[in-house]
């Protein structure tokens, strides 16, 4: 079988110490995010990751089945979308609300899709951390 085009994603749901803010941050397959340095490049305090009820609140999905098409279950833009510079060029690997199943899609149809839902594209270099 033919290895499957474009970047495996690992995504992250996020949230700030007060809750008040939710980060959908998504980067390569294989890299670890630094949380501590990515709360100073968000300009937040203690990012933790989210209960799974607010994973279902804010984007209609279970833990493990994470992605970025998931804000299309967030129609109050109470998610922040940050994808990491490292894999924007190339198409990304989602899962469509569900981990049974992957779709590749192209950076600039994502775009369209996150301007369709008005989500507002954040490309930064996430800050890895060596493991």
């Amino acid at each position: 079988m033919p290895e499957m085009p474009g970047v495996g994603t690992k995504n992250l749901f996020l949230r700030d110490k007060n809750g008040k803010r939710h980060f959908l941050v998504s980067v390569g397959h294989d890299k670890s995010v630094d949380l501590k340095k990515l709360e100073e490049l968000l300009d937040v305090s203690k990012l933790g990751f989210g209960s799974p009820e607010r994973l279902q609140k804010y984007l209609g999905v279970l833990p493990g089945s994470v992605t970025l098409l998931g804000v299309i279950n967030d129609p109050d833009l109470g998610v922040e979308v940050i994808i990491d510079k490292e894999i924007w060029s190339n198409a990304l690997q989602c899962h469509p609300l569900v981990n049974t199943a992957t779709l590749v899609i192209e950076p600039e149809e994502m775009k369209k899709f996150l301007e369709i839902t008005k989500h507002e594209l954040k490309i930064v270099d996430v800050p890895g951390r060596k493991i």
